[in-house]
């Protein structure tokens, strides 16, 4: 039987709902972040919906994700378009979408960039938006998951994740993690649990 975790916070705003749309490459685990972010929020009792957009699906190829949590059933369909939040897991993603993947975000949405430091360009008008960035790859390859070439980051971008939103526990998640990936689980509750330890707060 699954354990289940009380949710003691209300979802942001007023709608009762809480989008986040994922940007990366195949191979990340993108896909992957999205359900367990999902199945995290799941665990906590809200409604959930998690689904991928792909275009050419293979390896690097670009891909988008998006997961829907409700405070209850969640019955929208199709893409976010208008996200709460969003994760750019792969940054060379940023020079294809140009200024276009920032369009629709809420004001005072969340932005999670998987890179050391936020880009100049991004903290000039920006003001609006909570922009954060977390070295996931190096975090990775410390926890040995994935390659140099292709590091494995999507338990390392929901730890940092759900540090600075606050949308699910890290007890959750831990779960979610425990319930769904399937392999090198040690390595990556370790790298869930450093991402939430370094990722900037405030």
């Amino acid at each position: 039987m699954e354990k289940t975790f009380g949710d003691h916070r209300p979802l942001p705003g007023d709608r009762g709902l809480y989008e986040v749309r994922f940007h990366g490459r195949g191979g990340q685990g993108t896909v992957v972040a999205s359900v367990l972010l999902a199945k995290a929020a799941f665990l906590e009792g809200r409604g959930v919906q998690a689904f991928p957009f792909f275009g050419v699906e293979r390896r690097g190829a670009p891909v988008v994700a998006y997961t829907r949590i409700g405070s209850g059933p969640v019955r929208l369909g199709g893409s976010i378009t208008n996200p709460d939040a969003l994760i750019v897991m792969d940054t060379s993603l940023l020079v294809s979408l140009k200024d276009t993947w920032l369009q629709g975000l809420r004001p005072g949405g969340h932005v999670l960039l998987n890179r050391p430091t936020v880009p100049e360009e991004l903290r000039q008008g920006s003001d609006h938006h909570k922009i954060r960035c977390i070295d996931a790859g190096s975090i990775a390859l410390r926890h040995h998951l994935g390659s140099p070439s292709n590091p494995l980051v999507n338990t390392v971008i929901l730890g940092a994740f759900a540090r600075m939103t606050g949308i699910v526990s890290l007890e959750a998640l831990e779960e979610a993690v425990r319930t769904r990936v399937p392999g090198q689980l040690r390595e990556n509750l370790e790298a869930l649990n450093e991402a939430w330890e370094t990722v900037e707060v405030s």
